[in-house]
């Protein structure tokens, strides 16, 4: 009896090989990013992490290229057994890495590029291979232009999703695996188009089968791995953690200690983030009784517009936080909203959600007091922060006898970033005041005000402060001799040499 199903014709099966080659490059740029992105977050210096999964990724491909001309016989039969192992590595991927991270991050890089080679040299076989099975049906002249077309549309379609969709919305491990699924199920796709022409094909379909099951069941369980990873990474219990297309935020709770760690990395400790908090905003306020506008650049955890709300005469204060689930999570959640004392819900606030740059460049308005409390600069995207360009816009916005404070990292760990960023201030044509503080989870750190005019402490601070007192504030303006001012190179945006530098210093701390 003849079979039920005949098997497509030529021209039938161009269009499923030609979608094929589309997801198959959707999947192999989704796993670039996912591999660039987390190493992102858990190593810092997004354009170093990008630059250098991206190159090996490339040369890995194009190693997977030239050994596809070795393949000479059963181009199907090894596309799809490649299409499986795709998926199951590459799918995979994102979530072994964070465990390992979790586990011991010593040996991190040594797998994350041995991964990254890995998928990369069966990424690069898939296209040769498909293309040498759509010869036989295709002129080679249309074959090139419709392959690289499909390819290039993959490639622009996961590169719009990633960023807007997948990764604010499952995160990477999830991502990785729905994209690990595709794999499969292209596999799957495949073994039905050629399903009269494949010897062994019940053994491809059970392995095809298998890695859909074993990739949808790690997709479920995406949560309860990266919980399981996080649990491992944080002493204390995780009572909230959300990926946002900013950055990793993660909050813990150990009895009456609250923690915020943004990218792995400790933004305050609620035992004695009032000291921070405290440093950060009344030396430089307290000395302008006039002040009625404040803006607050980052700090969207409200912590500093707590403070600043604390001088009745502020009449207004803009915070300007890029990542709206910050300040959303620090508006809502309860015990966090006790934490800031309920400042997001301050009448005198507005909160602007964008870049702060830009909105610098937007806004014309002047203002009294600028503090800008940005995370360190672990990455370009934040060191542009820090450089002269930055501060000279800031400066446009600050009132005739107006002050800027900037958090400055530690001035004993990172000495060189420290006084790197007050060379740039005066780069920038601001006189500067440097101080520092001991925070006991971070240890001494540093902050320095700006301005036009010439710096005094405060005689008395008028509201009620935890940590700071007016008899020992001159004395936060000294600084020892492991802490004493060396000389810097301002921090220009076309050199960002802050990030290098504060990179060098905080690895050396580690490896202590």
């Amino acid at each position: 009896m003849a079979e039920a199903v005949a098997a497509p014709t030529a021209a039938g099966r161009q269009l499923p090989l030609l979608i094929s080659i589309f997801l198959v490059a959707a999947c192999g740029l989704a796993y670039e990013l996912i591999a660039g992105a987390l190493a992102s977050y858990l190593l810092g210096d997004s354009v170093t992490q990008f630059s250098t999964v991206i190159g090996a990724y490339l040369f890995a491909m194009g190693i997977g290229s030239w050994l596809s001309r070795h393949v000479r016989r059963d181009l199907i039969g090894t596309f799809v057994r490649i299409e499986i192992a795709v998926g199951a590595l590459g799918g995979f991927t994102a979530a072994a890495l964070f465990l390992a991270f979790a586990a011991h991050a010593g040996p991190f890089r040594i797998l994350l590029y041995a991964a990254v080679l890995v998928v990369g040299v069966l990424v690069g076989l898939e296209i040769p291979l498909v293309m040498r099975i759509l010869r036989r049906e295709v002129a080679f002249s249309d074959l090139v232009a419709r392959v690289l077309s499909f390819d290039y549309l993959g490639a622009l379609a996961v590169s719009l999703l990633f960023p807007l969709l997948l990764a604010p919305h499952l995160g990477l491990v999830r991502s990785g695996l729905l994209f690990g699924l595709v794999n499969a199920l292209v596999a799957l796709w495949g073994l039905h188009i050629f399903r009269l022409e494949l010897a062994g094909r019940r053994l491809l379909q059970g392995a095809a089968f298998a890695a859909v099951a074993l990739l949808g069941a790690g997709f479920a369980g995406a949560g309860h791995l990266t919980t399981l990873a996080e649990g491992w990474l944080y002493a204390d219990d995780i009572i909230h953690a959300e990926t946002t297309p900013y950055q990793r935020i993660v909050v813990t709770r150990w009895r009456d200690d609250i923690r915020l760690f943004l990218n792995q990395n400790l933004q305050f400790s609620s035992t004695d983030e009032y000291r921070y908090h405290e440093a950060l905003v009344h030396p430089g306020l307290a000395t302008l009784p006039g002040a009625r506008r404040v803006l607050v650049l980052g700090g969207g955890d409200g912590l500093a517009v707590r403070e600043i709300l604390k001088y009745p005469q502020i009449e207004a204060v803009t915070l300007v936080d890029l990542d709206p689930a910050m300040t959303g999570l620090f508006s809502r959640a309860p015990l966090l909203r006790q934490l800031n004392g309920d400042a997001l819900h301050s009448p005198k606030l507005t909160v602007v959600n964008a870049d702060a740059g830009r909105w610098l460049e937007e806004n014309s308005e002047y203002y009294d007091f600028i503090v800008a409390d940005f995370p360190d600069p672990t990455a370009y995207a934040i060191g542009k922060l820090y450089s002269t360009a930055f501060y000279r816009l800031v400066d446009k916005h600050l009132a005739a006898h107006g002050r800027l404070v900037v958090q400055t990292t530690s001035p004993f760990y990172a000495r060189r970033s420290f006084w790197t960023v007050a060379a740039t201030l005066e780069a920038a044509g601001l006189r500067t005041a440097a101080y520092h503080a001991l925070v006991p989870s971070f240890g001494e750190w540093g902050f320095i005000l700006a301005g036009h005019d010439d710096y005094a402490p405060p005689m008395r601070y008028e509201v009620p402060l935890r940590f700071l007192t007016a008899a020992m504030t001159p004395a936060l303006f000294q600084f020892p001799a492991d802490m004493a001012r060396i000389d810097m190179e301002p921090n220009r945006l076309n050199d960002q040499s802050l990030v290098r530098t504060f990179e060098q210093e905080w690895r050396h701390v580690q490896h202590q």
